[in-house]
């Protein structure tokens, strides 16, 4: 079943759409629920929450890409439950790693003006990756959407390991040159 009729199903209020997006859309979201989260188990109950949270979005929300659509609110769903998970004991993991990889770059949300930045942040980002040569931009999205570890971009990208690393870095270092020259940070 393609994207515009699964749409339609949750237009019509059919509950039959909620299948048809698990079933389209519940291996990719597994995938990223199991980069973050470590476990089957907690990445089921956030896909879960995902199709609920499709059934109560769509409509009025029309995504252009259910795909998108549903690897966004899966990865934030399993950043929620990680967050929540690790409030005692910090540290460890492929998230706490990639997110400390990125403090240096991307600005404090706490300030007064945080949806705003969000949305500036978000569009610049959007920018920065466009401009970035594809498998540069590939690594980069594996390693900081999808959370991917190092060796395993490494793998599915057919380069090593260093390469990975190197290009990591100087992405990173280019995307703070990015933000600054945006005003952002």
């Amino acid at each position: 079943m393609t994207d515009p009729e699964i749409l339609t199903l949750f237009q019509q209020r059919d509950e039959q759409a909620v299948r048809e997006a698990a079933k389209q859309y519940g291996g990719l979201c597994r995938s990223v629920g199991m980069q973050i989260l470590g476990s089957a188990e907690d990445a089921e109950e956030c896909l879960n929450d995902v199709m609920m949270q499709l059934w109560t979005h769509i409509p009025p929300e029309q995504p252009e890409s259910l795909a998108a659509y549903c690897a966004v609110l899966m990865r934030n769903c399993c950043l929620k439950r990680y967050r929540s998970q690790r409030a005692e004991k910090r540290g460890g993991g492929q998230t706490a790693a990639a997110l400390e990889e990125l403090s240096g770059c991307i600005p404090s949300a706490e300030d007064t003006e945080r949806q705003v930045d969000q949305i500036l942040l978000r569009d610049a980002l959007n920018r920065f990756l466009d401009g970035l040569p594809e498998d540069a931009r590939n690594i980069f999205v594996r390693r900081y959407f999808y959370l991917s570890p190092e060796k395993e971009i490494a793998a599915l990208s057919g380069v090593s390991l260093s390469k990975v690393k190197v290009t990591l870095h100087r992405t990173r270092k280019k995307l703070r040159r990015f933000l600054e020259e945006e005003g952002l940070l």
